[in-house]
């Protein structure tokens, strides 16, 4: 057995490697029930494309990975010539795969949505508050024995209440974002979207009537034309786009320069959505601005300056780290991969909750590409 590897099931018949320790037991009885042999790297540090092609060998059935992996041509050509048919990427989000390559070699992709949805929302409610009333500025005050009591002065931050929420990329998380930032602090929302959010919209339209009986100023809702209609009147510009050709560096110099002074800058999506070197020369000249970032261009590297700059409130990629949604998360994972190497259909259902049940369906939950590799669908 390789170093820093164990083999759980030895005895099984279908081999899949899993590239890191995942959380939670269940992943492990689905994938040892449907007979596979589970190699799984117990390092905590990210397997390189030789690491990886290596790991593939002569014979392997489907992969678990990580974002933090570059899957592209060389990896599916190997796991192809393997016999694999599944691969499924730990994440939601899938910009770290080729997923053209891998459809051509007849791979199967799956990721897992939904179940963390509002651990990685509720993160970025506490990232914006941590930047808008300077937690971690205070924390470290605290702790280096300089408070010596109360002073009218002290660490102003913002009030959030009644302001300007922008959202870029009001898909599930960015909307159960603004969802979280009206009903608890009464934010109005202007949103990016490339389509209208309808579900959103009449969200805010009855919460606003809820509001109004009760004797409060109902909380707004529309749509931006522009991006740069968005940033230039929004207290708090929070990013959830997927990280695409047309998303790189999506908030960059100009765009920042189009921000309020006192502003506030969330990223739980990717991090080469905000140009970071950009965002430090903004921060270091504009002291009553402030950035929440769970994420980072270079991850886990920072650019430099980043890290001495006190109005950024830094996080280790922390969006879905609740033991519910990562435990789910490897609940789906394993059943994308069993419901493959069964040749089961792909789900076309509405959610994907139903698979965290002891009866799932008899299909994958989220295969991304499965009309491409040519699987049927679920039909309920």
């Amino acid at each position: 057995m390789k170093k820093d590897w164990t083999i759980l099931n030895p005895s099984g018949d279908k081999r899949v490697i899993v590239t890191k320790e995942l959380p939670g037991g269940r992943w492990i009885k689905i994938l040892t029930d449907a007979g596979c042999r589970i190699e799984m790297c117990t390092s905590t540090k990210t397997l390189n494309t030789h690491e990886l092609r290596f790991a593939i060998g002569a014979r392997c059935d489907g992969v678990i990975g990580q974002l933090n992996e570059t899957w592209s041509k060389e990896l599916f050509s190997a796991l192809s010539s393997a016999g694999g048919k599944a691969y499924c990427n730990y994440a939601v989000g899938f910009n770290n795969v080729d997923v053209r390559l891998a459809t051509s070699a007849r791979i199967a992709i799956g990721n897992t949505p939904e179940v963390l949805t509002e651990t990685t929302a509720e993160m970025g409610v506490a990232l914006t508050f941590a930047a808008a009333r300077r937690v971690v500025e205070a924390d470290a005050f605290v702790r280096r024995r300089k408070f010596s009591g109360w002073q009218p002065s002290l660490f102003l931050g913002e009030l959030l209440s009644g302001k300007t929420l922008g959202v870029i990329g009001a898909g599930r998380i960015g909307s159960a974002y603004a969802r979280m930032m009206a009903e608890g602090h009464k934010m109005n929302l202007l949103y990016f979207n490339t389509k209208r959010n309808a579900g959103l919209e009449k969200y805010f339209t009855v919460y606003g009537k809820f509001l109004a009986v009760q004797g409060q100023t109902p909380v707004q809702c529309r749509r931006a034309s522009t991006i740069e209609e968005l940033v230039s009147v929004s207290d708090v510009v929070a990013v959830f786009p997927a990280l695409n050709e047309k998303t790189f560096h999506l908030i960059n110099r100009k765009r920042l320069s189009l921000m309020k002074e006192n502003a506030i800058l969330i990223n739980l999506s990717r991090g080469p959505v905000i140009d970071e070197a950009a965002l430090v020369r903004h921060c270091a000249s504009h002291p009553f601005f402030r950035a929440g970032l769970d994420v980072y261009e270079d991850e886990p590297n920072l650019k430099r300056g980043l890290s001495r700059l006190s109005n950024v409130v830094l996080a280790p990629h922390l969006g879905s780290a609740t033991l519910w949604a990562r435990g789910n998360m490897a609940v789906l994972a394993a059943r994308n991969i069993v419901a493959v190497l069964n040749r089961y259909p792909a789900w076309n259902g509405s959610s994907v909750l139903k698979f965290l049940g002891e009866r799932p369906p008899k299909a994958a939950p989220s295969i991304i590409n499965a009309r491409d590799v040519g699987m049927v669908f679920f039909r309920q």
